[in-house]
């Protein structure tokens, strides 16, 4: 059982910070809800691996803006999210995981 909880909690670790640690996040800029949660996370890109290794955490953006969503239904969303980002000039990053790990380690 320590085993399991050993492995777990090192893989939530990687899963949850590989999106939120590296990045810029401003408190003093008073921006709007949507702004901020898109400066405070990220998303780490799709594929099969990365939707079963994050339990589909890697739509991290998608996780804040609808957390109470099944996480299985963050994908279908993803593009709406994306274009209206794109319409207001709102950034939307996306990494691969090695970027998301590395930018933990450093």
């Amino acid at each position: 059982m320590m085993f399991v909880r050993f492995l777990e909690s090192h893989w939530f670790v990687w899963v949850t910070q590989m999106s939120h640690l590296p990045m810029e996040i401003d408190h003093e800029r008073r921006q709007d809800w949507l702004t901020m949660q898109l400066q405070a996370t990220c998303n780490i890109e799709q594929s099969f691996f990365n939707d079963w290794f994050s339990g589909h955490l890697n739509f991290q953006i998608e996780h804040h803006l609808f957390p109470r969503m099944p996480r299985h239904n963050y994908q279908l969303v993803a593009p709406q999210v994306r274009q209206l980002c794109e319409k207001h000039g709102i950034p939307y990053e996306t990494k691969t995981l090695w970027r998301g790990m590395v930018d933990v380690f450093r």
